[in-house]
């Protein structure tokens, strides 16, 4: 009698792909009403809920934008549990994406956040904010405002060297290839 069909795995199922199984597989439909996309997002039905909607990526995002996690707590309970979870979350502050270089969001090098911070700014600070703070600096430890203050040339010195800094990874940031257009 012959074989109904062939497999290729000769009794060794790890020589098979994953995922290569024959079976139907079970896909969830989104639970917005009228949705047949995967609902493939869990969404909580309520604030600290284990129940879960599961919404295809379009509905999950419009769920989310009317989101309020605090709904149905007056202002005390709102900052005492707001007060908990950062305290219970700070173990995970330090092991964030790019902790090592600092604050900041990850899109500055370390020497850029140095910049900033002998620029007197913030991390997220704009290149606009640096160029008037830089000014203000230059304008008020400049050697001729100040002369023969040690302090004040080593100060001007280390303004200029950041504004330098941040004046390069701005032009790497904004740089175009000749031609190309928005």
């Amino acid at each position: 009698m012959a074989r109904q069909g062939r497999s290729n795995d000769w009794g060794f199922p790890r020589w098979r792909s994953y995922g290569a199984a024959r079976e139907a597989q079970q896909v969830r439909l989104c639970d917005r009403f009228g949705c047949d996309q995967p609902g493939n997002c869990p969404a909580p039905k309520s604030p600290h809920s284990r129940e879960r909607w599961y919404f295809c990526s379009e509905h999950a995002a419009e769920y989310n934008r009317n989101w309020d996690y605090f709904q149905g707590l007056d202002q005390e309970e709102r900052e005492q549990r707001e007060r908990d979870e950062r305290r219970d979350a700070s173990g995970y502050q330090s092991s964030a994406y790019h902790g090592w270089g600092g604050a900041g969001d990850g899109s500055r090098s370390r020497d850029e956040l140095h910049a900033l911070a002998a620029l007197e700014l913030e991390t997220d600070a704009s290149f606009e904010a640096v160029k008037k703070n830089w000014r203000r600096l230059a304008k008020e430890y400049h050697p001729d405002v100040k002369p023969g203050d040690a302090d004040a040339a080593v100060r001007f010195q280390t303004i200029q060297a950041a504004y330098e800094v941040l004046r390069a990874a701005e032009e790497r940031r904004t740089w175009k290839p000749r031609g190309a257009t928005d």
